[in-house]
Parts: structure tokens; sequence; C-alpha cells
């Protein structure tokens, strides 16, 4: 079975790495532009993980986040926040909106899908 994983993500460079990368490693992607979208697509399609960036327009990941870790449909998907943010105590504010982790920016991909892969054994096994 493949996993399907949505990437939530502003920026078409960064966009397209993540979608070669992920589907290079076996995974099904839905992709959104903007928090709001995201939402949209977590609810329909209702993937196994969600790469969520933080800084997106409109409704910026840490409000998605929030939405959809409050909602009973998708609370139980992993979000892991993608973020050029990397001071301290920033970790924190992810982790506390419901970021099951995360991964700065710039993307090292190795990290991605080890990340990627880690989050979604452990759901598996809940």
């Amino acid at each position: 079975m493949t996993m399907k994983v949505l990437v939530v993500e502003d920026n078409e460079a960064n966009m397209k790495l993540a979608v070669i990368v992920l589907e290079s490693g076996g995974y099904q992607v839905v992709q959104a532009v903007d928090g709001a979208q995201g939402i949209e697509q977590a609810r329909q399609e209702l993937p196994d993980l969600i790469l969520m960036d933080i800084q997106l327009p409109g409704t910026d990941g840490l409000t998605a986040t929030r939405i959809l870790k409050a909602d009973a449909a998708t609370r139980h998907i992993p979000i892991i926040a993608l973020t050029a943010y990397a001071m301290k105590g920033d970790d924190e504010r992810m982790f506390a909106a419901g970021c099951d982790g995360y991964i700065t920016k710039p993307i090292h991909y190795p990290e991605l899908l080890a990340q990627v892969a880690r989050h979604l054994e452990r759901d598996v096994e809940r």
C-alpha cells in the first residue's frame, strides 16, 4: 500500500524538490500552496502524513496545524513542520501547536525521508 503525503508549501522550488524526493521514496504526494488549501486537502485526502511549511500566506502553518489537530477526522495524522526558523524556543512553539516533528530549511533530503519514514512507522504501530 502506497503511503500518501500532503505537502503544504508556497515556495515552488521547495515544492518541486519535496515532490521529487518523496516520489523517489515511493510515496504518493498531494500538494497544497497555502494553509487553507492544506486544511481542505487534509480533510479530503486524509493523507498518512503532512509536511507543513510554517510561513504560509493567509493561514500560517501553525494555525493550520492547530485546526487539523482539533478536528477528530484529521487529528491522528502526523504533521512535520518545515521551517526556516531554527531559533531557541521555536521547536516548543511548533510542538505546542501540535506538530509531531520539524525539519529546518534548507531541507536535507535524506533527513526528510528518514523523518517521514520514522513518523509513518510510529503511526502504523498505533
